[in-house]
């Protein structure tokens, strides 16, 4: 039986991230990596982003096999002992480990019907699938109005595509952004050539001879050339689960981002840790904590005496517009916009008791880490204390 000092599940960013983590602090230590992807770990942003707006391809991919990692890719780990410290793959082969890191991030929400129709945009093959029908067809229907949703139908309109909206809320992002921001970016996209079909939902779909026959619960009928749903992912925690280990939103893990087995982490999408700035338990998803929570468990694996202190940012681009923010975007949390131009340009603060829990930064760039530092101060703050606070 093989056996690696560090093995990691999972081969997305965070994967990558805990490589160069460890390699930080031991340069020979054995590492495998275990990925159900076929190809090597990649950047994922791009998907639904840059790609669309020029980046070649091959400036996604990250190069962790330049830092000695023997990489099991198109291979899932099914069973994890961790009284044996043994984990076995979908094709019955056992590998031991001295330090195990469960990186096995989220699976998209499917919908109960379209089958393999629909593209979930999660990996880079959903993307050249979509890329290629976007180069063959004119017609696109997006389902959801959340980030990816959003995104990829932005993207999707550069590309001067025929896209429809189909989403339950009244506007786009509705649960995340300040009302009057959300319709602001309803009539950006109509602007766009984009046809919104809100508080809707898609309850069917069939292939025709000219393509997709998408039906809605409102009794719409729309003839696509392809479908692609945003409808939010779920953590993959069956491994941890079925192990044994704690799960509730996710692998629960403590400040070391130790799971409640010995030597046993978990970091990224599927990590439940608590939250230095909120104090409260929260699981991101998104790449600013793939990344920096990645590169934590992989230096404590090798031996960092280190917390995860770290306040994740996260930021999405919208045709012109875009954003970079920091912790829990809620409608429904008071709220206080400070702009310098509306709609343009500008801060807003979402509080909840006097306190600041989230900050919008909207085509405000680099001022992440004063929203943090505001987010971790105990407040009261009233409006008149925050405006002008963070400036663009």
């Amino acid at each position: 039986m093989q056996s690696y000092r560090y093995l990691i599940v999972g081969g997305g960013m965070t994967a990558d991230a805990a490589v160069r983590g460890i390699r930080e602090l031991d340069a020979s230590g054995s590492i495998g990596l275990f990925s159900a992807e076929a190809d090597a770990p990649y950047s994922r942003p791009p998907l639904s982003k840059k790609l669309w707006t020029g980046r070649p391809l091959e400036k996604i991919w990250l190069g962790t096999e330049a830092h000695g990692v023997s990489m099991h890719l198109g291979r899932s780990i099914v069973s994890l002992d961790p009284a044996a410290k043994r984990v076995r793959d979908d094709q019955g082969n056992e590998y031991g480990y001295e330090k195990l890191l469960l990186a096995t991030g989220g699976s998209p929400n499917r919908l109960p019907f379209g089958g393999d129709e629909v593209i979930y945009l999660r990996t880079v093959q959903d993307y050249k699938r979509l890329r290629a029908l976007s180069d063959a067809h004119a017609r696109f229907l997006v389902i959801g109005a959340g980030f990816i949703g959003a995104e990829i139908a932005a993207a999707l309109a550069m590309q001067g595509k025929n896209v429809t909206m189909v989403f339950p809320g009244s506007s786009i992002g509705d649960t995340i952004y300040p009302a009057d921001v959300s319709a602001f970016l309803n009539g950006v996209y109509r602007e766009k050539g984009v046809t919104l079909v809100s508080n809707d939902t898609v309850v069917g779909l069939e292939k025709t001879e000219s393509g997709l026959q998408v039906q809605t619960k409102g009794g719409k009928t729309i003839e696509v050339d392809g479908v692609v749903a945003g409808i939010g992912i779920h953590p993959n925690t069956d491994l941890a689960r079925s192990a044994g280990l704690k799960v509730e939103n996710g692998i629960v893990v403590d400040q070391r981002l130790r799971t409640t087995a010995a030597d046993i982490f978990a970091a990224g999408d599927v990590a439940q840790f608590p939250h230095p700035a909120l104090g409260v338990l929260a699981r991101v998803e998104h790449e600013d904590n793939a990344l920096k929570m990645g590169q934590q468990a992989g230096r404590i694996m090798a031996g960092a005496n280190e917390d995860y202190a770290h306040t994740p940012y996260f930021y999405s681009d919208l045709f012109e517009y875009g954003f970079e923010a920091v912790g829990q975007l809620s409608s429904k949390a008071e709220i206080v916009a400070d702009w310098q131009e509306k709609f343009k340009t500008g801060v807003v603060y979402y509080l909840t008791a006097g306190r600041v829990r989230g900050v919008l930064l909207w085509n405000v760039w680099g001022q992440t880490d004063a929203g943090a530092a505001l987010i971790a101060q105990p407040g009261p703050f009233k409006a008149e204390d925050l405006i002008g606070r963070i400036k663009g």
